[in-house]
């Protein structure tokens, strides 16, 4: 028997048809994102604001967090929403898929060869039948002075 202490449950989603898991201890909401509102002079990866049953949510663009071909305007997205650090953001993603029970002991920590825009936003991966799941690192996703404080 084991137990559950030992597994963890991610929310699995795509981006640019990489598979990514959250764990779901972070997750709030999936959500369609409607109506985001383009916030003047922010940081590229902010796609806006939108409101989430009365609670102000920041977009975070995905796709540009990771550098990889930006999603064409008119494509539907998804959005997963999480709370960190007191404030609401929407992670817009591709797709999301469904619930993952893992065992903490096949996680595996980032391979060397993981392109090292992925691998800086990311916490280890996990093999699964043909496909990578890569664990997403939340605490780094929204670290986004990161990149803008070095480029001053």
């Amino acid at each position: 028997m084991h137990d559950d202490a030992d597994f963890t449950e991610f929310v699995t989603f795509t981006i640019n048809g990489q598979m990514f898991g959250l764990p779901i201890a972070w997750v709030q909401d999936v959500f369609k994102p409607t109506r985001i509102t383009k916030v003047p002079l922010a940081a590229g990866e902010i796609a806006g604001v939108l409101n989430l049953r009365g609670r102000i949510v920041t977009a975070i663009d995905m796709r540009y967090r990771l550098e990889v071909k930006r999603r064409d305007e008119r494509d539907a997205s998804m959005a997963i929403g999480i709370e960190a650090k007191g404030e609401s953001f929407g992670l817009l993603v591709d797709t999301v898929g469904e619930v993952l029970k893992l065992p903490q002991a096949q996680r595996e920590p980032n391979p060397i060869n993981l392109d090292r825009k992925l691998a800086a936003l990311t916490a280890g991966i996990y093999r699964l039948d043909g496909q990578l799941l890569v664990v997403l690192d939340i605490d780094r996703v929204l670290d986004l002075r990161a990149k803008t404080t070095a480029a001053a």
